[in-house]
């Protein structure tokens, strides 16, 4: 086998081979996220994932609903690697973990129903770029 061949088969096989390992991540993320989401609660349609690096901020927009209680989750493979922020439409900061010891997981109940933002960041001093994924659970107050 020749140098060309060599590489592009190493190359081949990478290729292959990486997918396979982030889905696995993915996976791996899913299952250890809906640990906590748990009746009565239950998780929204979609989960919201994001991978950042350095100073990037993933950005992400849900409608809260009056008598809802509501449960957001941020999972990462790290403990603190992340933290996340509610504000409503107007940049009023509603929640920010990391004045909780970069708590992953918030539980509130809503009174008006609104449009909120969700943003997760790293934490810098644990990592510069990691995985994450956001999940919102909800049940109804009178349950």
């Amino acid at each position: 086998m020749n140098k060309k061949h060599l590489i592009f088969f190493v190359f081949i096989l990478s290729m292959l081979l990486m997918p396979t390992g982030i889905n696995s991540q993915k996976e791996d993320l899913v299952k250890e996220c809906m640990t906590d989401i748990r009746p009565p609660f239950i998780v929204g349609d979609r989960s919201m994932k994001a991978f950042l690096t350095g100073e990037e901020v993933a950005e992400f927009r849900t409608t809260l609903f009056d008598g809802n209680t509501y449960r957001i989750i941020l999972c990462t493979f790290e403990e603190k690697l992340m933290e996340f922020s509610i504000y409503d439409t107007n940049r009023n900061l509603l929640f920010n973990s990391s004045e909780y010891g970069y708590a992953g997981m918030w539980d509130f109940q809503m009174e008006g129903s609104m449009e909120c933002i969700i943003e997760a960041r790293l934490n810098n001093e644990i990592a510069q770029s990691g995985m994450a994924m956001l999940l919102i659970g909800f049940k109804h107050s009178r349950e």
